[in-house]
């Protein structure tokens, strides 16, 4: 039993630390090509797509205002001509994305994308490129194009050529740029590069999971039970070390147990639905309801129990075995039994954690919890002499409960408003949310303090430390969020709130904007002005980008920094305006052509910095020379205000 847990300690931290794998230029997505010709004077370009687990391309006519589209643009046609539009080939995925506002098309694993097209001629030349776009939870790659080129000779047969993905390595500066597009990725390199794509959400989840497990040690379901279990452990064995062992055997299969629930939680959904699940309507409002249900629970209205001969049998079970297998089946009692409380705390858990798309999600929070749980039996049965010590079964626990129902609506409230944005309800804008928020925690703050009653709380009026500065928590951070009416960004609650897009009524100006949108312009400024340069290579399909944007620049001292002491340069690497007149560049000793505004400073961040992942800040004297190394995704303002000070101090 201890080395199946120890296995699964080892299998997390291997993951973990493969996550940490750190990689400046990112080719999640690998296209191939072919020319299928058919009988009846047609044919069709078709391009193949193999996905990195974590990464999805976006599928085609998604319409403006949303990601990048996957898109045919044919360059030159000689012998033919296009049929219809690029079609979408394979099992696609339908979400909401709440940055947008809008449903979003894309693939996971594997894409296909084909465009007809009518051969008129014998000898046939069609060149041109696919575009598209690709996310993951942390970034955005630019619009990519993916260029292709097939014609037919009568003398030679075909002869395709195909060109891939262009490559982003071994990059070759065309002549006649200035000075400052030269790459600098060794001297970035040497200020000790940190940007990695690195995904932390498993140890987040694990994290949410051992926090709520320690929330349901102390239900009215589960604490009393935990001095009486290590006592007859310790008792019914002359040998305390048996007894301890089978204490340590006792917690084991609870650990077991309750990840085997998550297990099955992933094998009964799957991996690619329980991605879907985050911004799926229907189940977020399928999610909101049961939390109201399990909120009512702990409330009091009811108790969610589970079949009483369920818990009797396995307990007669349990007393005709020995061994293990007794332990275990006495584990399975508890979970049984301790329902009514846990319950709906597991039932939150996995909703919650099934939501962030990781497929192990539900097994790493069920290792959390139950790890939590499981404490407790281990430690007293290692130290007998604490049981003495633990606190007496009380009415404090059941103030527990109706804490925690409290906060199971509020989080009711999160996934009711991704299905009102998806459906276009708008009953739950911003200023709709904030106020239900700010009434929930100010009536828990009330019934902390006593002024509020339930069914089973007690006429006892006297309040404790603990429980007034739980009441003064709550109630402060009910004011905090008022402001939030009138448009503060409230960077706590930035991650549940509705967009500041859907506040009807804003008074909040203190923004971070742009000085320039054009890196020659923003860099002949600098230098007349004797100040370094803030280089955001951002995009408008860029969620990150904007939860960097709202929780961070807003931020006085970011902002301070980057208003007062830097030329902020804002370059959007999927802004589709046409060039002038298209760049020829050179890039992996290949020759490829830069169409769009998008396409030039995509080409930018690739050649100068090795990079093409967004959000990606670079700090750059006004000669373009590195100050710091960059910064990708972390909210840490600290973390930021650190990085632009560094690049001051290196500048001065």
């Amino acid at each position: 039993m201890k080395t199946r847990i120890r296995n699964i300690f080892m299998t997390v931290c291997l993951v973990l630390a493969s996550m940490a794998a750190q990689a400046q230029i990112l080719e999640p997505v690998k296209f191939k090509m072919e020319l299928n010709k058919q009988d009846d004077g047609k044919a069709e370009v078709v391009f193949t797509a193999k996905i990195d687990p974590g990464w999805h391309v976006y599928s085609t006519d998604l319409g403006d205002g949303g990601p990048i589209s996957a898109s045919f643009h044919a360059e030159k046609l000689e012998g033919c001509e296009l049929v219809g539009t690029l079609k979408p080939v394979g099992k696609e995925v339908e979400a909401y994305d709440k940055l947008f506002d809008m449903q979003v098309r894309y693939f996971e694993g594997e894409a296909q994308f084909v465009q007809e097209l009518k051969l008129t001629a014998e000898d046939y030349v069609i060149e041109g490129y696919l575009e598209y776009g690709a996310c993951n939870d942390e970034n955005c790659l630019p619009p990519t194009q993916v260029p292709f080129s097939y014609g037919e000779r009568p003398a030679g047969g075909d002869s395709p050529v195909i060109g891939g993905a262009d490559g982003q390595t071994s990059i070759a500066v065309t002549d006649g740029q200035p000075s400052y597009w030269a790459p600098v990725v060794d001297e970035l390199n040497g200020f000790g590069e940190t940007v990695a794509q690195r995904d932390l959400s498993w140890l987040y989840v694990f994290g949410m999971g051992f926090v709520w497990g320690l929330l349901a040690l102390f239900t009215p379901c589960v604490w009393p039970i935990i001095p009486m279990t290590v006592s007859f452990f310790l008792k019914r064995s002359k040998d305390r070390r048996k007894g301890v062992r089978d204490a340590c055997t006792y917690g084991a299969s609870i650990v077991v147990i309750y990840v085997t629930l998550g297990l099955a939680v992933t094998a009964l959904f799957g991996a690619n639905a329980l991605n879907a699940l985050s911004t799926n309507a229907v189940f977020n409002v399928f999610f909101c309801l049961l939390l109201v249900v399990f909120a009512a629970s702990f409330l009091g209205a009811f108790e969610i129990t589970l079949p009483s001969r369920w818990s009797n049998a396995v307990d007669s079970k349990a007393e005709q075995t020995t061994g293990l297998l007794s332990i275990f089946l006495m584990a399975f009692t508890l979970s049984l039994v301790s329902f009514s409380c846990t319950g709906p705390i597991i039932g939150f858990l996995l909703v919650e954690v099934s939501t962030t798309g990781s497929i192990m999600g539900p097994a790493i929070g069920m290792l959390g919890f139950a790890l939590a749980l499981a404490l407790p039996f281990t430690l007293f049965a290692l130290f007998p002499s604490w049981l003495k010590s633990m606190p007496r079964s009380g009415s404090w626990m059941n103030v527990i409960k109706v804490t925690l129902g409290f906060i199971e609506l509020a989080f009711a409230l999160k996934f009711l408003s991704v299905a009102d944005l998806a459906y276009g309800w708008g009953i739950l804008d911003r200023e709709t949310f904030l106020a239900l928020w700010i009434a929930l925690f100010g009536l828990l703050g009330l019934y902390l303090l006593g002024k509020i009653k339930f069914a089973h709380d007690d006429e006892e009026t006297r309040i404790g430390v603990t429980r007034f500065f739980c009441a003064l928590a709550s109630l402060a951070f009910a004011i905090y969020m008022v402001p939030g009416l009138w448009g503060a960004p409230l960077k706590a609650v930035s991650a549940f709130a509705p967009p500041l897009q859907t506040q009807d009524f804003n008074l909040y100006t203190d923004e971070v904007h742009a000085q320039f949108t054009d890196y020659d312009q923003g860099m002949a400024y600098a230098r007349q002005q004797g100040k370094p340069v803030m280089l955001d290579f951002t995009g408008y399909g860029c969620v990150n980008c904007r939860k960097m944007e709202l929780s961070v620049w807003t931020a006085p001292e970011v902002r301070t920094l980057i208003n007062d002491d830097y030329v902020l340069i804002t370059l959007y690497v999927d802004d589709k305006t046409p060039l002038p007149q298209p760049m020829r560049v050179v890039e992996n000793d290949a020759e490829r052509t830069l169409r769009t505004v998008g396409d030039k400073w995509s080409y930018l961040q690739r050649t100068k910095f090795g990079a093409n992942a967004q959000p990606f800040y670079v700090l750059v004297d006004n000669e373009g020379r590195p100050l710091n190394h960059s910064y990708s995704y972390d909210e840490d303002v600290q973390k930021y205000v650190q990085f632009l000070e560094t690049g001051l101090e290196n500048y001065k």
